[in-house]
C-alpha cells in the first residue's frame, strides 16, 4: 500500500507566497526582521528536509503498517475517527516536541529549527534533515496500534505541520483570549523560540495550546517593555554565529560526538539522554539553570 495523502507539498507554493508577502511587509515596517543569508539557510534547510523526508517516508510508512497489522481494533474512516486521530496526533506532537527539547539525542535533530536569530515565516521552513536518524517518528506512528490507519496518520500529521507554518511571524500580535486559550498562536510560539530565561523550553504545542496548559509548560508572552523580561531574543542559548549550511544542519551531532569522545566512560550515555547543555562537571548552562537564576534574580 502506498503512503497516505500528504498535503504539505501542495501547501509549499502558498508558503512561498506568504513569505514574499511578509518580506514586503518587513521591508516597509521592520527591515531587521529578515536577513538574506539567514533566509537562504532556512529555505535550504527546508529543501533538504523535504528530500530527506521523501527518501525515508516509505520506511516510516512500512513501520506504521507493521504496527497496524498488529492493531487492537479497526477504527475505519469515519468522521469521528479523523477528529480523534487529529487530536491524538497533536497530543503526540506535543510530547515529541517536548522530548526534542529535553533529551539531547532528539535535540540534535530539532535544534536547527531554533538556530535562526530571526523569527519570520521562512524560519518555519528551517526543518531537520536528521529526524529519521533521531527516530523522532516513533512518537507519531504508534496510534496505528490502536487502529488508526497509517494513511490517516500521515494526512493529519501534514495538516498539523501546515497549521504551524503561519504562527512563525511577528507581523501578527495577539488574538482574542478565547482563541489563545485553546489554539497555538504567533504570540505563544514566539515564546517558544525565545532565549530569554523565562521563555526557555516553554509552549511546545503544535495546534492546541491546551497541552501546555495541562502539563505545566505554558508561558505567556510579556510586553516588550516588561523590565523583568524585555524584548524577545531568538535563537539558541549558544548562538551559532554562522550561516554555513552544513554546520547549521549537523553542529549538535558534531557536539555530541566530541562529548562522547572526551567524556569519562561512566558519563558517556548521559551526553545522549540528559538535557541539552548538561555536562558532568557543570561547565555549561542548561535551560533549567538559566531559568532558575532568572527566578532568583527577579523573585519570580
Amino acid at each position: 500500500m502506498k503512503p497516505g495523502f500528504d498535503p504539505v507539498p501542495y501547501a509549499i507554493p502558498f508558503f512561498i507566497l506568504l513569505i514574499v508577502i511578509e518580506m514586503a511587509w518587513a521591508k516597509r515596517r521592520a527591515p531587521e526582521k529578515y536577513e538574506p543569508r539567514d533566509t537562504l539557510v532556512s529555505l535550504a534547510m527546508g529543501l533538504g528536509s523535504t528530500i530527506a523526508g521523501a527518501v525515508t517516508a516509505g520506511l516510516v510508512f512500512l513501520a506504521a503498517m507493521w504496527l497496524y497489522q498488529h492493531r487492537v481494533m479497526t477504527l475505519g474512516w469515519t468522521w469521528w475517527a479523523w477528529i480523534a486521530c487529529f487530536v491524538l496526533d497533536d497530543f503526540n506532537y506535543y510530547w515529541a516536541h517536548r522530548t526534542g527539547h529535553r533529551v539531547r539525542w532528539f535535540w540534535a535533530s530539532h535544534v536547527n529549527h531554533h538556530s535562526s536569530q530571526h523569527y519570520n515565516l521562512s524560519t518555519a521552513l528551517r526543518q531537520s534533515w536528521t529526524g529519521f536518524i533521531a527516530l523522532a517518528f516513533v512518537f507519531r506512528i504508534w496510534p496505528a496500534l490502536l487502529g488508526f490507519h497509517p494513511a490517516m496518520i500521515v494526512t493529519v500529521g501534514g495538516i498539523n505541520l501546515i497549521y504551524q507554518f503561519w504562527i512563525h511571524t511577528e507581523a501578527i500580535d495577539r488574538f482574542p483570549r478565547w482563541f489563545e486559550a485553546v489554539m497555538n498562536t504567533p504570540s505563544h510560539h514566539r515564546v517558544h523560540h525565545a532565549t530569554n530565561p523565562v521563555y526557555l523550553d516553554r509552549n511546545y504545542a503544535g495546534v492546541f495550546i491546551v497541552w501546555d496548559r495541562l502539563f505545566g509548560s505554558f508561558e505567556r508572552e510579556r510586553a516588550a517593555d516588561d523590565p523583568e523580561v524585555g524584548r524577545i531574543r531568538y535563537g539558541i542559548v549558544r548562538q551559532l554565529g554562522s550561516f554555513d549550511l552544513l554546520w547549521v544542519a549537523f553542529h549538535e551531532w558534531v557536539g555530541i560526538g566530541r562529548d562522547l569522545w572526551t567524556a569519562p566512560w561512566r558519563h558517556k550515555l548521559s551526553y545522549l539522554w540528559r538535557v541539552p547543555g548538561w555536562t558532568h562537571d557543570a561547565s555549561r548552562d542548561t535551560s533549567d539553570a538559566l531559568r532558575q537564576r532568572w527566578r532568583e534574580r527577579t523573585g519570580a
